[in-house]
């Protein structure tokens, strides 16, 4: 596997390495044409670009994927390679066990990784570039992702100051559908936090800013309503949550007018979220019964305690799902090898002899002991002749660009991964 993420190079050299979803089919049909790749899979999201490939040369199937990246994205590749990353073998199983377990996102235990994986194994499925051994990489890599999201709490807190705030909001009303939030500013963040609000049942959105055009842009864009700026503290008393996000140098709301606005409020609580630097709420309105005022730091705050929590359970997830998921994976694919399928097709035939040759000798209860013997040793002959012929083949097609299909093929037939998987669990 070689790419490269949000680690490792800057948002404008991952746009223009990036497959858009036009771009896929036709880049997943010129990956196919490489000599060393005989299956494939391209990874592109914006934080990633990861193409994983079966290569028969580990060096050259290297230099045919910066090749297709160079080609099919029209840049050289000396421009990209120092950004890059590249994993083989085992390490190519625990980096994408990671990366569907969202494990190596921006934002640990983000869920949408999970569902660009699957779209892009699928993408390259339906293209016909995978086969055995991406097949099965993927779908236990997929099953590892749903693992690790059931068995962990790795997305159950929110890490980002908007739902956070939407999280703080739902503490202080039981239910959100039938509450009015007001946006106080045109800041980014605040409207954000006004989108969340709403996804999560917030009924109407209220929006004043020092531009009316402004405001009523973003009251269409929430299908809310715009309203004077100047007379912001007067919509408090009929809104049960604020936002304010504006560039104002002082004060918007004092305490004294929230004091005013809680005469008219018939107790209801009233929530607070000041996003605005400088703030634009004085502090000791949070001090005012059945007020509750949360700024930019206390948002912060909360998210970054939730983050180290997810760090916390990724750390678990990786020392124990990800590392026997791994292992699981990789005796699977170590017995893809000429050899240690040779050995288990040798066991599983001598097996099946030396039960069918008892069976039949226990019937024979005339002959002599020099009799079973020579029954018994022709019966070695005639398994190690039928087996001369397929094992000879197995050999001299192992090296070759698609030997792995052979054994594959042969462990299929005669039932060798059933007996794997047994033994294994």
């Amino acid at each position: 596997m070689v790419g490269l993420n949000h680690r490792t190079a800057s948002v404008e050299l991952r746009e223009k390495l990036a497959f858009p979803e036009y771009g896929l089919g036709p880049g997943l049909d010129k990956l196919r044409e490489y000599p060393h790749i005989s299956e494939g899979v391209i990874l592109s999201t914006c934080n990633r670009t990861e193409v994983y490939c079966v290569v028969d040369d580990r060096e050259e199937g290297r230099q045919d994927i910066l090749n297709f990246l160079e080609s099919t994205r029209e840049i050289d590749q000396q421009a990209f390679i120092p950004y890059t990353y590249t994993y083989a073998s085992r390490d190519v199983i625990r980096h994408l066990f990671q990366v569907v377990s969202s494990l190596d996102s921006m934002v640990v235990g983000e869920p949408q990784i999970a569902g660009q994986v699957k779209n892009a194994y699928q993408a390259a499925q339906g293209k016909g570039c995978t086969g055995p051994i991406l097949n099965r990489l993927f779908g236990h890599a997929l099953s590892v992702g749903k693992r690790v999201r059931t068995e962990t709490d790795i997305g159950s807190k929110a890490v980002s100051v908007s739902y956070v705030a939407v999280e703080l909001a739902k503490k202080v009303f039981p239910r959100l559908e039938g509450c009015k939030a007001f946006l106080v500013g045109a800041g980014e963040m605040g409207e954000l936090t006004a989108r969340h609000l709403l996804d999560n049942g917030v009924r109407e959105v209220l929006v004043a800013s020092r531009s009316l055009e402004r405001a009523e842009r973003l009251a269409a864009r929430f299908g809310g309503q715009a309203v004077p700026f100047m007379d912001s503290i007067r919509y408090m008393a009929d809104v049960d949550i604020v936002i304010t996000s504006s560039a104002a140098p002082h004060h918007l709301i004092t305490e004294r007018d929230v004091l005013a606005v809680m005469g008219l409020r018939g107790g209801r609580p009233l929530f607070l979220i000041d996003i605005a630097f400088p703030r634009n709420i004085d502090p000791q309105v949070g001090k005012i019964e059945n007020v509750f005022l949360y700024d930019i730091d206390d948002l912060k705050s909360i998210a970054d305690s939730h983050l180290e929590d997810r760090n916390k359970e990724a750390t678990r997830a990786k020392n124990t799902i990800i590392e026997t998921e791994v292992e699981e994976m990789a005796s699977w694919l170590y017995s893809l090898e000429a050899v240690p399928t040779i050995k288990l097709l040798r066991q599983e035939v001598e097996k099946i002899r030396d039960q069918k040759t008892r069976k039949a000798l226990a019937r024979l209860k005339d002959l002599s002991d020099e009799d079973k013997d020579q029954i018994v040793a022709l019966t070695k002959l005639i398994t190690n002749a039928i087996l001369h012929k397929p094992i000879t083949t197995l050999k001299e097609s192992a090296n070759r660009k698609n030997g792995y299909i052979y054994l594959q093929a042969l462990r299929h037939l005669f039932g060798l991964d059933d007996h794997s998987d047994r033994k294994t669990k």
